[in-house]
């Protein structure tokens, strides 16, 4: 079963950093998991949260600072003192470091909560800069950024990202023209995860840290899971 890397190598490393994306390329995974939002300044930036508050020591959202007053705080003495005098990386940054494998690179748009206007573009344009339109998921709890996406740029592969299931699945996942589905593993009910390969709907399970849940899911015929601690 495939695995990614979920927010870069995160058991290990401050999630979203350059550190944890650098180690994550060394590991024998089939892709790397990460968010993107947007800052005051229309910068594509590399990080979890609509705030900065949990993963640094800054305060305030992502859409009211821009990209040097971002950089102005630090996103790795949080996770340990080790990792102080990280900084929010861009989308380019991320995107530098995978150029060169053979990673599926996951870009989740975390529109869900604020609609950063335009983002879809501003992606789409990062991906074209480096190439990497065939490597690349496009994944969102915003299926409505989805179908801007696909607009944009149709070739390349979406997946609707779902906190909880809806009735009739893989009709509404066809309905946007996705080929996958991300779901929590604990939603996981074997007879919707059937259900939905049946139909042709890929699907993918997060996030998963445990060997036996792991197998579990692959025995479903999960397609991959995202994971921190990658060796599941």
């Amino acid at each position: 079963m495939n695995i990614l890397a979920h927010r870069g190598y995160s058991a290990k490393f401050p999630e979203n950093t350059l550190i944890a994306f650098e180690e994550a390329a060394k590991l024998d995974v089939w892709g790397v998991e990460f968010d993107v939002h947007l800052t005051k300044d229309q910068q594509l930036v590399v990080i979890h949260d609509e705030s900065i508050n949990r993963t640094s020591n800054g305060k305030g959202f992502v859409k009211d600072l821009s990209l040097v007053e971002l950089r102005a705080f630090d996103y790795g003495s949080w996770f340990a003192e080790e990792f102080a005098g990280q900084k929010i990386p861009t989308l380019a940054e991320v995107l530098a470091i995978f150029k060169d494998t053979d990673y599926q690179i996951n870009i989740e748009i975390k529109s869900d909560i604020f609609e950063y206007e335009g983002i879809e573009a501003l992606i789409a344009q990062e991906i074209l800069n480096f190439g990497l339109q065939e490597r690349i998921i496009i994944s969102s709890f915003n299926h409505e950024s989805i179908a801007r996406f696909q607009q944009i740029m149709p070739n390349v592969k979406t997946a609707l990202l779902f906190a909880s299931l809806v009735t009739k699945l893989e009709d509404y996942v066809k309905l946007f023209g996705c080929e996958a589905i991300h779901i929590p593993y604990y939603y996981g009910k074997r007879s919707i995860i059937q259900q939905a390969i049946k139909n042709g709907v890929i699907v993918r399970a997060y996030t998963v840290n445990n060997a036996k849940i792991a197998g579990q899911m692959d025995a479903l015929g999960v397609d991959a899971v995202f994971s921190d601690v990658v060796r599941v």
